[in-house]
C-alpha cells in the first residue's frame, strides 16, 4: 500500500507562495509605504527583506508553506566591531604605558 505523492505544479506553488505572503504582511506588502522588498525568489520560494529583516517564505513539493526569519549583518556592523576592540585594546595600553612610567 504504497500511495505515489503527486508534486504540486509550480502555478500552484506561486499562489500559494502569494497567498502566504500576504497573510504574512497584509495585502499591500510591496507597496512602498510598507518598505518590503523583494530580494529574489522563484515559484517555489521568496526573500523579502525590509530594513535588516529578512523573511524566507518557501513552498514545498506538497504545498507546505515554511517561513523563516533573520536578521542581515551589514559591513559595517563588523567594522564597527573591529574599532571597538582596537579602541579599547589602545586605551588598555596606554594605561599600562602610564603605569610603567610613573614608577608603578
Amino acid at each position: 500500500m504504497t500511495g505515489d505523492i503527486e508534486p504540486i505544479p509550480p502555478e500552484r506553488a506561486r499562489e500559494i507562495l502569494e497567498a502566504a505572503i500576504r497573510e504574512r504582511l497584509g495585502d499591500d506588502w510591496d507597496d512602498e509605504q510598507t518598505g518590503w522588498v523583494r530580494i529574489t525568489g522563484h515559484d517555489y520560494m521568496a526573500r523579502l527583506a525590509r530594513g535588516r529583516v529578512v523573511l524566507d517564505f518557501y513552498v514545498d513539493l506538497l504545498g507546505n508553506v515554511t517561513v523563516e526569519k533573520s536578521t542581515q549583518n551589514t559591513p559595517g556592523d563588523n567594522l564597527r566591531l573591529v574599532m571597538m576592540i582596537l579602541i579599547a585594546l589602545s586605551l588598555v595600553i596606554a594605561f599600562m604605558i602610564v603605569r610603567i612610567v610613573s614608577g608603578g
